[in-house]
């Protein structure tokens, strides 16, 4: 199936297997490619096309040139009873942060509360992702991430100091989806820079500037430029923070330290992230915190509109729909990311990714 832009719609169970299948040719364990390709598939099928199969070619690019460890002895370094460092041992940082979570989940049931911070762990795709595991058990998410590399300056600086460094929030609801925010500490993640690019399009004004303070439209060029921080000398001031808590705290890389994965494909990243977990059922009965969100919920939605304004959205509504839109009609490739997943199939011997 193709619209008139030749965009191609896959069928997630089938961009899984091939994502899975190019992670054991590259000499990732059967187990750790599925449970990558999964994750990754997951973000292509709520939109996040920036974090999702477009990453391929790059993770492998790392995988092949021995940038990331296939065999990693990921562990927990240090704990308290509401805490841990988890050390990803360089492995895939899907594999890690899964890991983390499930830890953070597990020692929430226990202190009501736990934090997990990683360190010598790699790009994990995008943050909702591992916002949302613990929605499952009745718990909030509260993820923060250093960027795999530097596109934000310091306030009124030139030097790209710091990264998008995300955050990510999943509130758990009862009849209404789950309220999920995330978001980068600038206007756009870089990751929708490349799609951008990939798809031919322009970037609209406001995501980036070149060095002499012009607004750069081109996504091509995104080199000559930096990324703008979300609320000017606010938004600077938050990545920097989100870095501190996910980054400095558990030892892993922040500031001059951060490798750029885009260019650099050996380098260890040292990758930092953390999630913090909230087990409901220290607070009350999880049920009437899930209805007093669905009542908040329905009471933003159908509170008065501007003129022009159709609807208010929730935060990860949206994506909540495409999930669901995509699960029946299949998820859009561009064009010009299908070319490059053929070329690669073709290299590594492998069938490629099936059309609709």
């Amino acid at each position: 199936m193709a619209d008139n832009n030749n965009t191609v719609w896959v069928d997630v169970a089938d961009l899984q297997a091939f994502i899975a299948a190019a992670f054991v040719h590259a000499g990732l364990p059967a187990a750790d490619a599925g449970t990558v390709a999964r994750l990754m598939a997951q973000a292509d099928l709520q939109g996040s096309d920036g974090h999702g199969v477009i990453r391929l070619p790059q993770y492998l690019k790392r995988l092949q040139a021995g940038g990331i460890n296939l065999h990693p002895n990921i562990r927990i370094a240090t704990e308290r009873a509401a805490m841990a460092v988890v050390d990803g041992d360089n492995g895939m940082g899907h594999l890690v942060m899964s890991y983390a979570t499930s830890v953070a989940i597990e020692k929430a049931r226990t202190a009501g509360v736990a934090w997990v911070g990683t360190r010598a762990s790699n790009h994990a795709g995008p943050a909702s992702l591992y916002a949302r595991m613990p929605i499952e058990h009745d718990m909030i998410g509260l993820y923060f991430a250093v960027g795999n590399a530097n596109h934000l300056p310091p306030w009124g600086g030139m030097e790209m100091l710091l990264s998008t460094n995300p955050i990510a929030v999943g509130i758990p609801a009862g009849s209404e989806p789950a309220v999920v925010l995330d978001m980068a500490t600038t206007v756009a993640a870089y990751g929708k820079v490349k799609a951008k690019a990939k798809r031919g399009e322009p970037m609209p004004e406001g995501w980036m500037i070149d060095r002499q303070g012009q607004p750069l439209l081109d996504p091509t060029r995104a080199n000559e430029g930096f990324l703008l921080p979300i609320g000017g000398h606010k938004g600077y001031g938050l990545a920097l923070i989100v870095g501190l808590l996910a980054g400095t705290l558990q030892g892993a890389a922040m500031g001059r330290d951060v490798v750029d994965f885009n260019q650099d494909h050996t380098t260890p990243t040292n990758t930092g992230q953390a999630i913090l977990v909230i087990d409901l059922k220290a607070f009350g009965e999880p049920e009437d915190f899930k209805h007093a969100v669905d009542r908040l919920v329905c009471d933003i939605r159908t509170s008065e509109r501007l003129p022009g304004v159709e609807r208010i959205w929730l935060p990860g509504e949206q994506s909540h729909g495409r999930r669901d839109e995509y699960a029946r009609t299949g998820i859009p490739i561009a064009p010009a990311v299908l070319g490059e997943l053929d070329q690669m199939a073709t290299q590594m011997g492998l069938a490629p990714l099936v059309r609709h």
